[in-house]
């Protein structure tokens, strides 16, 4: 028993150096505090973070793709106004995700529509005022993802379900965020 005694007494101890000598090195207690804050913060956050939703995962109704005749838009390419520009090709880039295998047109659609996202990207990364909006930054992400389908998979090819999902729900956020002028 009283080696047992030992051990809690000699950890109490130990407690006890480490919490003074961390209080010496304090250069305020208002710095520990705040510590402490960040620390709690921190430590709660994987407790709480699975109840918050994240901006892009509503709910969204994924739609059938269209494999058959769909209107081919005339109004490609930019024109320099970026809500007009950025409405317009998340309009495409819908349409564009949404065709099916076996589409008519898929191929000249994907090669319009690469060309107008690298475009709008090329053009509007530029101005630290646009690419600073939620609404630019979605975009940007999933360009991304529907360019790099498109480099990977080719024109020809319908997007994967899943990641079909994924674009349509940062379509939606997109919106939103224009919507409210972000």
């Amino acid at each position: 028993n009283s080696v047992k005694y030992q051990k809690i007494d000699m950890r109490i101890v130990i407690f006890a150096l480490l919490v003074s000598a961390a209080a010496a090195y304090q250069a305020t207690p208002s710095a520990r505090r705040t510590f402490l804050q960040k620390s709690a913060l921190v430590a709660a956050s994987p407790l709480v973070s699975p109840l918050l939703p994240l901006p892009a995962s509503a709910e969204v109704v994924v739609p059938e793709q269209i494999t058959t005749e769909f209107p081919f838009p005339e109004d490609w390419g930019l024109t320099f106004k970026y809500e007009e520009d950025a409405s317009k090709v998340r309009e495409h880039m819908l349409l564009a995700t949404g065709l099916g295998k076996g589409a008519p047109k898929m191929e000249a659609y994907g090669k319009n529509m690469k060309k107008e996202m690298v475009d709008f990207v090329s053009y509007y990364r530029r101005f630290p005022a646009v690419a600073g909006k939620p609404s630019f930054s979605t975009l940007y992400t999933a360009i991304n993802v529907l360019a790099g389908h498109y480099t990977s998979y080719g024109f020809k090819y319908p997007l994967p379900e899943k990641r079909r999902k994924r674009l349509y729900q940062e379509y939606a956020e997109v919106e939103k965020s224009l919507k409210r002028g972000r």
